[in-house]
C-alpha cells in the first residue's frame, strides 16, 4: 500500500498514540516514572493531554477505594511543574470528598472548573448539588443540579 499523496501522521500524534498505550497498560511503581518521563516530551501540550487522559482514567479508578491516598500522592509529585494537571488531580480529590461525604468546603466548590462542577451537578450528595443549584459556574451546571438524575430519584420521578 503506497502512502503517497497522502500526508504523513505528525510524529507527535504517533508518540501521543504511543504514550495512550504505555499508560494504559503501565503497572504499579512503574506508572509514576511513565508519567514523569512522559512530561518531558518536547511537545508539552501533547504529552500533558497525554498525561490527562492517564490522570482522568486512574483517578476514576481509584478514587473510591484505599489507594487512591498514595496514588495521588505521587501522582502530585510527578506533575508539580504543570499546574493544569495539578489542577486535574485536586479537582478529582474534591469530587472524591464529595462522593465519599467527606469534609469539603463550599468554596472550593464554586472556585472549581466548569468539569468539576458539572460532574458534581450529575451526583447524589444533597449539599453539593444545593450549592451548584444555587451558585454553579453555568445555566448549564445550575439546571443539571436542580433537575438531574440525582434529583429526580430523589423526588420520585423517573
Amino acid at each position: 500500500m503506497s502512502t503517497e499523496g497522502r500526508p504523513q501522521e505528525p510524529p507527535e500524534h504517533a508518540r501521543f498514540a504511543a504514550y495512550l498505550a504505555a499508560l494504559e497498560q503501565v503497572t504499579g511503581a512503574d506508572e509514576i516514572e511513565l508519567v514523569g518521563d512522559v512530561l518531558t516530551d518536547p511537545d508539552r501540550i501533547m504529552a500533558q493531554g497525554a498525561v490527562l487522559r492517564h490522570l482522568d482514567r486512574r483517578a476514576a479508578q481509584l478514587c473510591a477505594g484505599p489507594a487512591w491516598e498514595e496514588w495521588a500522592q505521587a501522582m502530585a509529585r510527578v506533575v508539580i511543574r504543570h499546574p493544569f494537571l495539578l489542577r486535574r488531580l485536586r479537582e478529582w480529590s474534591l469530587f472524591r470528598a464529595v462522593a465519599l461525604r467527606l469534609p469539603w468546603r463550599r468554596e472550593d466548590l464554586l472556585a472549581s472548573s466548569s468539569w468539576l462542577q458539572l460532574r458534581i451537578a450529575a451526583g447524589s450528595d444533597a449539599e453539593a448539588l444545593g450549592v451548584l443549584a444555587e451558585s454553579g459556574r453555568t445555566k448549564r451546571i445550575r439546571h443539571t443540579a436542580r433537575t438531574g438524575p440525582a434529583r429526580q430519584r430523589s423526588r420520585g420521578t423517573r
